[in-house]
C-alpha cells in the first residue's frame, strides 16, 4: 500500500494485482489533477460518475468525501482494485455503485470524471451512451498523462458532448474540460467490427475496446494451426480470450470438447459469447470475467490456449503473462498442456521452465513462437 494525498484527504492505495515494484502506483498525477478540478466545481445533488478508473483512486477519494459515486468501466481488475481500496480506507463495498461496460449507468449526471482509454472505439462508445444521461449543465472532465493522450480524443468529446478546452500541462498530465451542449445532435452508430476467422466460414464480431478488433493479430494467427483436432471431450480453456478466436477454432476442430472462455474485459467476454453462439447455436460453453484462472480449481483443465497480454493499462511487461502461466500450472490436470504464443524477445521459453517440466517449440514466425508446456 502507498499513501496518496488528494484534495479530499489521504488514501491508502494499491494496484491489482499487487506489485513489489514501488514505481508502479495505483494513481498518477492525472488522477490528482481531475480531483483538484472537480473540487472547484459547484456542488451537485446528482451522483458523480467516474469512468475508466484504473485502480479506484478517483472513486475512493470522492466516496471518502461523502459523495454519491457511480463507477463505469470494462476491466474486472480495475473493479477488483476498487473493492480492495475501498476496504483499505474503511469504506464499504456499497460506497461506490459499479457498472460494467455491458451495462449503462442508471443515473443523471452533472459531473463526470473520465480517464481517457487507449481504445478510441471504447471512448466513442462510452460517449455515445453517456450523452443521454447528462443534465443540461453537465461538466465532463477528461484526464490523461500527456504522453498517452490520443490526439483525436478532444475531437470525440466535441462531436458527442460539446465544446472543450485543454488545460495547461501539470506534472505531465492534462485535462480536457468539456461542457455539455444540449443543441448538439451527434450521429450515433454501431461500433462493433467484423472480420472472418481465417481458414473457416466463421465471422468474428468485436465490441468496442476488444483487443485486435480490426483484424486478427499476428500471434493468434501463428497459434491457430497448432490447435489439435484430436482432443475428444477435453476441457479446453481460451485464457485471455478476447473475441474468442482460439477457443472457436478448438471448438470447430473438436466437436465434443468442453470450452471455457476467460478474460478480464467484460466487452471481450460479451464478444466471445456472441461469436460462440453464432458459430455453434446448439452447443454450450462457459464464459467467465475474472483475473485469469485465479478462481479455477486444481486439475480443472486439460488444454489451455493463451495469447497473453504484455501490458496492463499503459505499463508494458511480462508480469501478467507470468501470473497466467502460474495459474495455468495450478489449473491443468496431470498430462495437460498449455499452448502459448509470444513475441520472441519476451523469452517465454525460459519463463515457462520455472513452472513446467516440459517446454517445446511447436511453431515459429519472424517475431513469434508457439510453445507447448506440460
Amino acid at each position: 500500500m502507498l499513501s496518496c494525498t488528494t484534495p479530499y484527504g489521504t488514501l491508502q492505495l494499491q494496484r491489482y494485482p499487487a506489485s513489489r515494484d514501488t514505481a508502479l502506483q495505483a494513481f498518477d498525477t492525472a488522477d490528482l489533477y481531475l480531483l483538484q478540478r472537480v473540487q472547484q466545481a459547484p456542488e451537485s445533488d446528482q451522483p458523480l460518475l467516474v469512468i475508466n478508473d484504473s485502480f479506484g483512486t478517483l472513486a475512493c477519494a470522492l466516496a471518502a468525501a461523502g459523495k454519491t459515486v457511480h463507477s463505469w468501466g470494462d476491466s474486472w481488475m480495475s473493479w477488483r482494485a476498487l473493492q480492495s481500496n475501498l476496504a483499505a480506507n474503511g469504506l464499504g463495498s456499497d460506497a461506490v455503485q459499479f457498472f460494467n461496460s455491458t451495462e449503462t449507468p442508471t443515473g443523471h449526471y452533472q459531473q463526470v470524471l473520465l480517464r481517457i482509454p487507449k481504445s478510441l472505439s471504447l471512448l466513442q462508445d462510452q460517449l455515445q451512451r453517456l450523452r443521454p444521461l447528462l443534465t443540461d449543465q453537465a461538466l465532463l472532465l477528461a484526464g490523461s498523462m500527456i504522453k498517452h493522450l490520443p490526439p483525436s480524443a478532444g475531437d470525440l468529446l466535441a462531436a458527442h458532448i460539446g465544446p472543450y478546452q485543454a488545460s495547461l500541462g501539470w506534472k505531465k498530465a492534462r485535462l480536457l474540460q468539456c461542457q455539455y451542449d444540449p443543441a448538439l445532435q451527434p450521429r450515433s452508430r454501431d461500433l462493433a467490427s467484423h472480420y472472418p476467422l481465417e481458414g473457416t466460414n466463421l465471422l468474428l464480431s468485436n465490441r468496442p475496446g476488444v483487443f485486435s478488433r480490426e483484424k486478427l493479430d499476428i500471434g493468434t494467427r501463428v497459434l491457430l494451426p497448432c490447435i489439435a483436432a484430436d482432443l475428444g471431450s477435453a476441457r479446453v480453456v481460451d485464457l485471455g480470450c478476447g473475441n474468442g478466436a482460439l477457443g472457436l477454432m478448438a471448438a470447430l476442430r473438436n466437436p465434443d470438447a468442453q470450452l471455457t472462455f476467460i478474460d478480464e474485459s467484460w466487452a471481450a467476454i460479451a464478444s466471445a459469447r456472441d461469436n460462440f453462439a453464432a458459430a455453434f447455436p446448439a452447443r454450450s460453453a462457459r464464459f467467465i470475467v475474472s483475473d485469469g484462472l485465479s478462481e479455477a480449481a486444481a486439475s480443472s483443465a486439460d488444454v489451455i490456449l493463451c495469447n497473453p497480454p504484455f501490458h496492463q493499462q499503459q505499463v508494458v511487461g511480462d508480469q501478467i503473462a507470468r501470473r497466467l502461466f502460474r495459474q495455468s500450472r495450478h489449473a491443468l490436470a496431470p498430462g495437460g498442456t498449455l499452448l502459448v504464443v509470444g513475441n520472441r524477445h519476451l523469452g517465454y521459453h525460459q519463463t515457462l521452465k520455472r513452472d513446467f517440466k516440459h517446454v517445446e517449440q511447436l511453431a515459429a514466425a519472424p517475431k513469434f513462437v508457439v510453445l507447448a508446456a506440460s
